[in-house]
C-alpha cells in the first residue's frame, strides 16, 4: 500500500492544485491565527470548493473555542478537525461529538514518554499525530510547524489501535528515511515544503509526493 501524504498548510491555489494533482491524500488548512499559514474561513472556502471527494479536508485547530469551529464549518465543509494544542482527551471526545467530524489528535514528541499521552486519546479521537515538540528555549516557537524532527528509532515497536500520521521536519530528501525507520503509513509535511515560512513552494510539493510515491513498504 502507498505511503499517503498530507500537505499542511496550504494558503493559495496553486499549491492546492499542486497538492491534489500530485497525489496528495489529504490537504491542511490552518485557522490558528498566530500561524503564518493561517488564512480566514472565506479563503479556505475558495481553496477546498474545487478539492475532489477522495482528497481529505484538514482544518488545523489550536485549543479552539466552539465559536471557532462552528464559524470555520459554516464556511468550509472539512472532513477532519485536526487538535494541535493542548486540548484533553475530553475536550477531544466533546468536539468530535458536537460536530461530528472525525479528528486528528497531534501529540509532541521529544522523548520516548510522550507517546504514553498519546494513549490517554485512543478513545476519542479517529487519528494521532506525531510532530516534534518544540524545545522551551526556542525563539517565536509554533505549535507545529517548526521544522524539527524527534527521534524516528522511538517508534519502533509501538502500536496503537487507531492511525496515525507522522510529521516534524519532512522532506522529500528525509521522508523514505523516516517511512522506514518509524513504519509510517501516512506522513504529514508543511514547513518542509516552503519556501519561507507561510509560502509554499510548488516544486517542493511535487518532490515530496513523488518521494512518497517511490517508497517501497
Amino acid at each position: 500500500m502507498p505511503v499517503q501524504g498530507k500537505i499542511c498548510g496550504l494558503s493559495d491555489q496553486t499549491s492546492v492544485d499542486t497538492a491534489v494533482s500530485h497525489g496528495a491524500r489529504f490537504i491542511g488548512l490552518v485557522f490558528y491565527p498566530s500561524s503564518p499559514r493561517y488564512i480566514d474561513p472565506e479563503l479556505a472556502a475558495q481553496l477546498a470548493s474545487n478539492v475532489p471527494d477522495n482528497v481529505d479536508k484538514v482544518g488545523l485547530f489550536v485549543d479552539p473555542d466552539d465559536f471557532l469551529i462552528q464559524t470555520v464549518l459554516e464556511s468550509v465543509k472539512l472532513d477532519w478537525i485536526q487538535l494541535h494544542g493542548s486540548e484533553s482527551p475530553d475536550r477531544v471526545r466533546v468536539i468530535r461529538q458536537k460536530f461530528g467530524i472525525r479528528v486528528l489528535k497531534a501529540v509532541k514528541i521529544s522523548d520516548k514518554a510522550d507517546f504514553e499521552e498519546a494513549k490517554s486519546y485512543e478513545k476519542v479521537a479517529d487519528m494521532l499525530l506525531f510532530d516534534a515538540k518544540a524545545p522551551k528555549n526556542m525563539a517565536n516557537a509554533l505549535p507545529g510547524g517548526n521544522g524539527l524532527v524527534f527521534d524516528w528509532r522511538m517508534m519502533q515497536g509501538l502500536e496503537f489501535s487507531i492511525p496515525w500520521m507522522l510529521a516534524g521536519g519532512l522532506t522529500a530528501e528525509n521522508v523514505a528515511e523516516a517511512v522506514k525507520i518509524s513504519g509510517a503509513e501516512i506522513v504529514d509535511t508543511s514547513s518542509g515544503v516552503e519556501s519561507e515560512p507561510g509560502r509554499k513552494d510548488p516544486a517542493a510539493i511535487a518532490a515530496f509526493l513523488a518521494a512518497l510515491a517511490e517508497i517501497e513498504r
